[in-house]
């Protein structure tokens, strides 16, 4: 009888997924603190789900089971507290903080740095941000997949994921400067303009990506190396595609951003350029290979570069330093070529595809959840509320999201809503295409048209609110007005501090 003890080896991960939720300042006042209680992006509800919901079930989808979760400091209690008691899920979450401010944030390069210590050697990662909303047809085992067969051809290092954007018709409004929703249109947008891209598409190779500098410096024109163009004669150029800042990495790429002689901060703005500009240079690639551990690594694109099947102009060239060397190797196939330190793109074109950065996208975002909650609707026999309230000749659209622990009054018109948890709607409240989260009142009579109302907000009776972002723990008095403004809690504060020193001076 053999009693020989065997002990089966640890199974390698083969990805680590690192997702970086930062402040959301750009959200701002739906993430500013309520009271001594912070309120994280990574918690915003859409469609009464929090955004972090949505990627950990995409990575969790994608057969990645463990996960480095970066966040502020003041964020990781309610942060910690969601992952372990209303999440189900299989994943294993490392949560890690910095103490950064919403005034002084890292960038993505520098986060990545951060997390390189939580990041197994033998495991490989991809980077996500906590406000992706993917959509149905694209997966993140297609990314994978994508990487895995770019790396064993031609010594691909990363594959990057670019999205559309998603393009509306303008508003039929009289103002110019306000958008569907009705906020100012400075609030549908963070500021920056998409960069151009190069990109070949039968590859899948991105090329080039401009830089901030490179767009300060000439935003009409854009500068393509022959090197380029002789290797891939037809790439494809556009200023119109987002980064969704999803990157699947080889681990090297941790060793390359600290190797490389310049203090990155930013992966898209800063590192991704760079090192689409190192993929086409034979000198710079041979300086940098070994710390992307990307040449000799791979079995087949070892086998293929020394088949006596290929013809021998089918090597790789030796030699050479010129900068203006053929992108990519001499001539050579990239099937053919190891160490090549190329960059993978994926180009998705589909139109719910999003990241949620602003209060535009984040009103938009549930707009969509509505959409979806509709379509749902018509294919079941009824709609089902479990756990809610609603007193008799109230009206709810079929696209109408409620949260459990609701109570909705009589005589109440909802239209295209989101309603969070513990909210409590008055009777003869009219509210039509707005955001309510959690723990939210409308008192009697109260109007809200278009708005989103943060955590616990109050509309007082007979109040009408149109076109605002209210901040949480915010109180709008009884018959008062507000209209297209970024209402925060200072400003309510400040307002009751003049009332009280006028009443003290009486």
């Amino acid at each position: 009888m053999d009693l020989t003890v065997s002990i089966a080896p640890v199974a390698r991960r083969e990805f680590t997924a690192v997702v970086l939720a930062g402040f959301g300042a750009e959200l701002t006042p739906l993430t500013s603190d309520h009271g001594d209680t912070p309120c994280p992006k990574a918690l915003l509800p859409v469609g009464n789900r929090a955004l972090l919901d949505y990627v950990l079930a995409w990575i969790e989808a994608g057969g990645v089971k463990d996960v480095v979760l970066m966040c502020p400091t003041i964020h990781k209690h309610a942060i910690s507290n969601h992952i372990h008691s209303a999440l189900n899920h299989s994943l294993h979450i490392d949560l890690q903080t910095l103490d950064e401010t919403v005034h002084s944030t890292l960038g993505t390069a520098a986060l990545l740095k951060h997390a390189a210590s939580r990041i197994p050697r033998d495991s490989d990662f991809v980077v996500l941000p906590c406000d992706w909303v993917a959509p149905p047809t694209l997966t993140l085992t297609s990314l994978l997949d994508k990487f895995r067969a770019d790396t064993v051809a031609d010594g691909c290092v990363a594959t990057a994921c670019w999205y559309a954007p998603v393009v509306k018709a303008p508003a039929p409004s009289k103002s110019k400067t306000t958008t569907e929703s009705g906020f100012p249109e400075e609030w549908s947008t963070d500021g920056h303009a998409p960069p151009a891209i190069v990109w070949d598409a039968e590859t899948g190779t991105l090329l080039h990506v401009d830089t901030p500098d490179d767009t300060d410096l000439n935003a009409e024109e854009l500068e393509v190396g022959m090197n380029i163009l002789s290797r891939f004669p037809h790439p494809k150029l556009s200023s119109r595609f987002r980064d969704s800042h999803i990157y699947v990495c080889k681990r090297g790429v941790l060793d390359l951003l600290c190797a490389a002689h310049q203090d990155f901060e930013s992966l898209r703005e800063e590192f991704f350029p760079w090192l689409c500009k190192l993929g086409r240079s034979k000198r710079r690639r041979a300086q940098y290979a070994d710390a992307a551990n990307a040449v000799g690594e791979d079995t087949l694109a070892q086998a293929l570069a020394h088949s006596t099947v290929l013809p021998s102009n089918a090597a790789p060239a030796e030699g050479g330093s010129s900068e203006s060397d053929d992108a990519y190797g001499g001539g050579a196939s990239p099937a053919v070529v190891p160490g090549s330190l190329k960059v993978g793109v994926v180009i998705c074109r589909q139109s719910t595809a999003r990241r949620v950065r602003t209060l535009g996208e984040y009103y938009d975002a549930n707009r969509t959840a509505m959409a979806e909650a509709a379509a749902a609707a018509a294919e079941s026999t009824g709609t089902q509320r479990e756990g809610v309230s609603i007193e008799q000749r109230t009206q709810l659209s079929t696209d109408t999201l409620v949260g459990p622990s609701t109570t909705i009054g009589e005589r109440t018109t909802i239209k295209s809503c989101v309603i969070g948890s513990h909210c409590k709607i008055g009777n003869l409240v009219k509210l039509t295409g707005s955001v309510l989260l959690d723990h939210t009142v409308v008192e009697d009579g109260a109007k809200v048209d278009g708005s989103v109302l943060g955590r616990a907000v109050k509309v007082g009776a007979k109040a009408t609110v149109r076109a605002c972002v209210v901040q949480a723990g915010y109180e709008v008095g009884g018959v008062e007005t507000l209209k297209g403004e970024r209402v925060e809690v200072g400003d309510w504060m400040g307002s009751l501090g003049e009332e009280t020193g006028s009443e003290s001076e009486e």
